[in-house]
């Protein structure tokens, strides 16, 4: 961990923004009801208290994604992390939670999608292209505390969406999307995938929060409801 008072290096930021994503998505499966209320527990974090799986399943998924998205970030190949909700009868997206990844540094390429499952019926998934902004000034140097403080605005948020987003009236399943440069190295589990784009849509965008070395913005589509079938 990074003393809270400490100026952010690359590997601090690397994990400052793995530790954001691994508390969202687990924010988000809670919230949505994706897993059961009771396979998760309470732990203190960035000034709130937030939920953390404890399906073992869930966890190894997480932690194997979760180390490639660092070896990533500490190359500055990630530009964007998706989760996206599916309803399992309908195979209809409902929802995409959308995490930006801006760095200092950019390359040029063309889009590719890959998908890879597993044993929890997930899939590794990593979309390689151009998406990051190359004309991104370089950030100036923040505090962990100063981060955290805007992590916890995000996470709030998430705890918040259950008042503006429908009623997900079917059982669902989630899948993880990473989009990187061309340049990325990807384990050969990771096979191509469609990016789960949602058709008549509403976008409800969230706060961001910046480190010494990159700036996530958030936001989550949704599929309104007067399109669902009753």
């Amino acid at each position: 961990m990074v003393a809270s008072d400490t100026v952010i290096t690359l590997k601090g930021s690397v994990e400052i923004v793995s530790e954001f994503f691994f508390a969202a998505i687990n924010s988000i499966l809670y919230q949505r009801g994706i897993y059961q209320p009771e396979t998760f527990k309470r732990e203190s974090k960035y000034g709130l208290t937030v939920l953390t799986t404890t399906d073992q399943g869930l966890l190894t998924y997480l932690s194997s994604v979760m180390s490639q998205m660092e070896s990533w970030l500490t190359d500055g190949d990630v530009q964007r992390l998706a989760l996206v909700v599916s309803g399992i009868d309908s195979g209809e997206t409902l929802e995409r939670w959308q995490f930006n990844v801006s760095v200092d540094n950019g390359t040029d390429g063309s889009v590719e999608i890959s998908r890879a499952g597993n044993d929890e019926n997930k899939s590794h998934n990593v979309i390689k292209g151009n998406i990051i902004d190359n004309n991104a000034t370089k950030m100036g140097k923040k505090t962990v505390k100063e981060v955290h403080d805007e992590i916890q605005a995000i996470i709030r948020q998430i705890t918040a969406s259950v008042t503006f987003l429908p009623l997900l009236n079917e059982p669902c399943s989630f899948d993880l999307l990473i989009y990187t440069n061309t340049s990325a190295v990807v384990p050969k589990k990771w096979a191509d995938s469609d990016p789960c784009y949602i058709m008549n849509s509403q976008e409800v965008k969230l706060r961001s929060f910046t480190t010494s070395f990159h700036k996530v913005d958030s936001m989550v589509t949704y599929k309104e409801k007067d399109e669902w079938e009753l």
